[in-house]
Formats: structure tokens, sequence, C-alpha cells
């Protein structure tokens, strides 16, 4: 866990992962750019560690299915929503796996993304947070909320906010 990284003496890099492409591209380039320049059979001066935030069944169901029934839902939503985590994780290892990143440690820790996050970068003892940008416009940020932006104020470390290129328009 989080003193296994500490005992070993080096600098934790957590990188936060959902089902979009954005955090997956931050997780590649994070790889690519702390991780790749290792040789084989050398480990990384860094300590990786994936954190996948797991939303609450009762914040997916919230005003959706207010009333009688709601809770007989929860098992179902809890289900579905522990298959996505898994999902984004084991895509995450595939990820790493690509890289020849092996000593990785992956976590789903349940709750709001922004506050997820923060609380591994406690937990972990972490030097840098890596996050993916959705690109959201102003008025999208302002309504659901900037996870990037969350953490850049209220993280206790660097955060690095990993754009995805826009793709060249062809002439």
């Amino acid at each position: 866990m989080a003193t296994e990284a500490a005992a070993a003496g080096k600098p934790v890099i957590v990188v936060g992962v959902d089902d979009s492409e954005h955090s997956f591209h931050a997780l590649q380039w994070t790889l690519l750019h702390f991780f790749s320049s290792v040789a084989p059979g050398h480990s990384s001066s860094y300590k990786l560690v994936i954190v996948n935030a797991k939303p609450t069944p009762s914040s997916v169901i919230g005003l959706a299915v207010a009333g009688p029934g709601a809770s007989d839902a929860l098992p179902f939503v809890e289900s579905d929503l522990r298959k996505i985590a898994l999902n984004v994780l084991e895509k995450a290892k595939e990820i790493c796996i690509a890289h020849s990143v092996t000593d990785v440690e992956y976590e789903i820790m349940e709750g709001d993304a922004r506050n997820v996050l923060c609380e591994a970068v406690e937990k972990y003892h972490a030097e840098m947070l890596a996050v993916g940008s959705h690109g959201y416009g102003a008025i999208k940020r302002a309504v659901l909320g900037s996870v990037s932006d969350h953490c850049a104020h209220h993280a206790h470390c660097s955060v690095m906010i990993v754009k995805k290129p826009k793709s060249k328009p062809k002439h």
C-alpha cells in the first residue's frame, strides 16, 4: 500500500482513470514521459498508482428514481458500477503492460472523483496527480464541475492536466 512506495523511497504518481478516452490518454502520456525511459529489467524511479473513482449507487440513482422501488435498484446499480470500474482498471492494466510497466498499484475508491483523487494523493503521499481533461466549455464545466480544476486547487501535490491533442484538420 502507501507505505510500500514510501518505504521504497520512490516518489508516487497517482493517475485518475475513468471510462473516458481522455483519462486513458493521460495514463499513456504519463507512462511515456515518466516510465518509458527505464531500461528492461530495471524499475522506474517512480511508483505508479492508478485510481478509479466509482460513484455511489445512490448518487447514480439520485433524482432519477426517487420514490418507492429505488432501494430495490441499488444492488443492480452497485453491480453495474463495480463491473464498469473493474473494466476501466483492466484496460488501464493492459495499457501499462503494453508500455512494459508492471509495478503498478490499482485501486477503486468509492465517491465523487474530485474528492477521491484528492484523498488518494493524501493516502499515497503522492508527489504528482495526473488527470485527463475532457475539454468542456465554460457552461458545461460550471454545470458538471471540473475534476481537474478541483484537483488543481485542492490536491496537496503538483497536478498535471493532460489534454488530448485536437485532431489536425485535413487540407
